[in-house]
Formats: structure tokens, sequence, C-alpha cells
């Protein structure tokens, strides 16, 4: 959530930061109440004050054998004020925080003003390949090789869904199991396997809770969300934590199922691979120090775009504009990999800047040498990377004349040194 203190010493420019994120919020609110809860706390302090001042006299009277009545009828009156002062404080205290609980994040300076159509395309990597010859969509190349079964994924869940098989299956299997190799041997991440169930109190950390809960699939029994990303219980397993300063930057990586009603319409984009409800993805998590967190983002999108390098997929690198961020993110690049088939960017990783946001959300902080009193910690996440348009990517990219798709390099020691995928 927002520092209070933003919208206490300059409202006007939270208005204008959330305006370019396309949020009408109306401040006005939760700043009068911060106004009645410091004259408040205000109150109260001076009272405390007064009443240890009055302890102090009180004593000195009943050791100095003298009367002490009217101090301690003072006393009493004192306490009585600081006994009504104390649920109005923490009433106020519960009504400014849930009111900050919807309202997002603020834009990093750096990030483009506008629109979607406002997002700036970075860098780009790669040639986009000519195949020489009509490419075919990643559905009718798993379907020729016999790899996904869409139909039968239908009749399992519903439509949405994915059902991998024979090569399929495993070349799904190598993906992730190549990013987490990569990442954790040449980058310095730490594998996490976290679980894909969480509560309420981790979907309210890192932002997808209160404020976007239609959104989730839910266990209503238990009140446990399936996670639409593995962001969500690996930035919480510091939650309500002191990390020590040294251990800073703490960098993990971990694989999980995702799960996203998607709710809407996406025309031509509810078939095959490019919005599903399930999906898999090797998520990256970064715990660090403030000053460093905007060279963490950099670094965080390099790692992502060092896996697109390897897999020879072309991609481009974008920062979104404020009206593209997420709810909780100060600052988002995505990497766009090309698809032959669908002739399409699609985003394959969004790697996110929430400086101090999910922090005091979920109550992360650090402390140590440069560090005294304990402050918050800036997290970041990217994906490194998201399946299924990986697969898209790669199907679609490395197709044959012959119908065939020649596998990645760096995935076929994880696919029994096989070159291609056949009929």
């Amino acid at each position: 959530m927002l520092d209070i203190k933003l919208i206490r010493d300059d409202i006007n420019a939270v208005r204008e930061k959330l305006a370019g994120k396309n949020v009408k919020i109306d401040l006005s609110e939760v700043a009068e109440k911060d106004k009645i809860l410091r004259a408040l706390q205000s109150e109260l302090d001076n009272l405390r004050n007064i009443q240890n001042k009055s302890n102090d006299e009180i004593s000195k009277l009943i050791k100095e054998k003298k009367d002490a009545k009217e101090k301690i009828s003072l006393m009493k009156a004192i306490s009585t004020e600081i006994d009504s002062l104390e649920p109005k404080i923490k009433g106020l205290q519960e009504e400014i925080s849930k009111i900050l609980l919807f309202i997002p994040n603020v834009p990093h300076s750096s990030v483009p003003v506008g629109t979607p159509a406002n997002n700036k395309v970075v860098r780009s990597w790669g040639e986009i390949k000519n195949l020489g010859f009509k490419p075919k969509t990643h559905i009718e190349i798993a379907e020729d090789l016999d790899i996904i079964d869409f139909k039968r994924a239908s009749k399992l869940s519903g439509s949405h869904f994915i059902l991998y098989k024979k090569k399929g299956a495993l070349l799904e299997r190598a993906l992730y199991c190549f990013m987490l190799d990569y990442h954790t041997n040449h980058h310095g991440y730490t594998e996490i396997f976290p679980p894909f169930l969480v509560n309420r109190e981790s979907m309210t950390g890192t932002g997808q809770l209160p404020k976007m809960e239609e959104d989730m699939y839910r266990l209503e029994a238990d009140d446990l969300f399936l996670i639409p990303t593995a962001e969500v219980p690996i930035t919480n397993i510091h939650r309500d934590e002191v990390l020590s300063e040294e251990a800073l930057p703490i960098y993990y990586t971990g694989y999980t199922a995702c799960f996203r009603r998607e709710a809407g319409s996406y025309g031509k984009d509810t078939r095959g691979l490019v919005r599903v409800h399930q999906f898999n993805k090797v998520e990256m998590v970064k715990f660090v120090k403030p000053e460093t967190s905007y060279d963490e983002l950099e670094k965080l999108v390099a790692n992502a775009e060092k896996i697109c390098q390897l897999l020879e997929i072309p991609y481009r690198v974008v920062m979104l504009a404020t009206g593209d961020l997420s709810f909780a993110a100060s600052k988002c690049y995505d990497l766009e990999a090309h698809a032959a088939g669908v002739d399409k960017w699609l985003e394959i990783s969004s790697c996110s800047n929430f400086e101090d946001f999910q922090a005091r959300r979920a109550n992360i902080r650090f402390k140590g040498i440069t560090a005294k009193k304990p402050a918050f910690v800036h997290t970041l996440n990217g994906s490194g990377l998201a399946l299924a348009r990986t697969m898209i990517a790669i199907l679609e990219n490395n197709q044959t004349p012959e119908g065939e798709v020649v596998i990645p390099k760096v995935l076929r020691p994880y696919m029994g040194n096989a070159e291609k995928i056949t009929k």
C-alpha cells in the first residue's frame, strides 16, 4: 500500500500520478481521516506525557507523606480520557488501512504517461524468421503432431484449459526444468517450490486482494485461493519478518501452475494457448534495498532475456505506459515474443518493481548497519518465463515444411537429445 505520508505531504502529486493509471479515487476522505487521526494522536501523546509527570509527582507526594488526593483524582480523569481516545485512534487506523488497500501504487517518474498505445519499445533481439512457406498456427501444429489435445482438455475442465501429451508434455516439462536450472546455476536464484493454494493474507500482501477478488479462483469452504502466479506465495515467504540487511538482496525462483479467470471476451485470442485459465510459469522474485531496486529491475529483465536468447526466440522489450501498469507496479517491462504462425507479438514475461508497495502490505522489513531502524524492503518479480505462450513461439517459429518442430538446442538434453518433434 502507499505510505500515507505521500498523500499527507502532496495529495495533488499523488492524484496526478494515479490519473496516469486511469484511476479515479477520492483521496480527500483518507486525507481527512489522517488529519483527524494525527490530531487525536497528538492529544493522546500530550495526555500520556501529563500522566507520566503526574505519576512522578504522586510518587513524590506519597514518599514525602503529603496529600496526593487531588493529583490522584486528576490522574483518574486523564486515564478516562486516554481510555476513550485509544479505541477511536485504533478505529481510524483500521479505516485508513482499509481505504489504502484499494489505492494502487504510483508510477515511477521514468514511466511513459498514457494508454497502452504509449508503451515504449526499448530494444529487440533476434530476427523474425522467414520460414519460406506459409506457417501453421500452434493449434494446427499441435493437432497434426498429436502433442496437445484441446478437445479432451475441454471435456475434462471446460474451455481454456490445456492437455499436453507425448512430446508436448515432455517439451513443457523441459522448458520449466531448463529455466529453473539456468536461473539457479547462472543467475544466483534459490529455488522454491511453494503451495499452489494461499490464504487471504498472502493474496492481500501482494495486492490481488481485496480489489481483484472476483478475478481469482477461490475455495469458499477454506477461504483459500488458487495462485495467479508464484509471486504470491514466494513474496509472502517473508511476510511479517524483519530481514537482515546483510542478507539482501534475496533472489528466489520457482515453478508453479498459475490460475486465472481471464474474465471477458478476447475475440480470436480465445482459441489455443494464447489465453488459458491454467498455465505453467517460472517466476523470479527479489527482496532488495530501496536504493538498488531499479538496478535490480534491469538485471531482472536481463535474466528473462537470457532465457529467450538461449531458446532462440525473437523478442522485444516494452516499457509499459502508466495506463498499462498493474495495480501494484511502479514500473514494468514486458518481454514480447514473436510467433510466426499467428504473426503476433505475445507477452511471455512481465518484470516489475513494486518499490515498498507490497512490503508495506505484507510488513516485510530489514535492518542492519545502515538501516538501524527497520525499513521496508523493495520487492520485484518477473516471469522467467511464462508458458504457454513460450510454447507457442517455439512451435510456430521452429516448424519445418514437413510439419515437424525443431527442438531448441538447450532443451535437447531434457528431451532425450532428440533434435525434432515428429509425427
